[in-house]
C-alpha cells in the first residue's frame, strides 16, 4: 500500500491509500478518482515529501546502574581487543600458548562458550552487546 497526496483542479488538497503506484495510475485513466470536496474528476499527485522516521537518538543512562553498566562497557573496549566472531578459537589458542595473552572481547554462542569453559579456558559473558554489533 502507498499513501499518495492528491489535489485537484480546484487546488483541494487530500490524501488517499491505493495499491500500488500502477493501481494510481490506473484508476487515474479510467476517470474512477474524484475530489471528497467538490467532486472534480481532475485529480493529480501532489508534490510531497516522503514521511521519514527520524533516527534513534543515543541515550544516556538513566539510571545508576545503567551509568555503570556504560563505565564496564568502555572500560573494556577501552582495554580489550575486539576479535568478533574469531573469539573461540582465540580464546583457545591463548590457553594452549599458541597466542600471546590478552584481553579480548567478542561473540560465541552459548554452546561454545560452555565448551571453552568445560576445557578450562575461563570466559564470561558481558551484560552489554558490542557496540560493533549493535545497529
Amino acid at each position: 500500500m502507498i499513501n499518495f497526496t492528491l489535489h485537484c483542479d480546484a487546488d483541494h488538497r487530500f490524501d488517499s491509500w491505493f495499491q500500488s503506484a500502477a493501481a494510481f495510475e490506473g484508476l487515474q485513466k479510467a476517470g474512477h478518482l474524484t475530489c471528497p470536496t467538490c467532486g472534480c474528476g481532475k485529480v493529480d499527485k501532489a508534490l510531497m515529501a516522503p514521511a521519514v522516521r527520524p533516527g534513534r537518538a543515543l541515550s544516556t543512562p538513566g539510571n545508576e546502574q545503567e551509568t555503570a553498566l556504560a563505565a564496564l562497557r568502555a572500560k573494556v573496549e577501552a582495554n580489550s581487543e575486539y576479535v568478533g566472531m574469531n573469539f573461540v578459537a582465540e580464546a583457545r589458542a591463548m590457553h594452549d600458548g599458541d597466542a600471546p595473552e590478552r584481553s579480548i572481547y567478542g561473540e560465541a554462542r552459548a554452546d561454545q562458550a560452555i565448551k571453552l569453559l568445560e576445557d578450562g579456558i575461563p570466559v564470561a559473558p558481558l551484560p552489554f552487546m558490542s557496540t560493533r554489533k549493535a545497529n
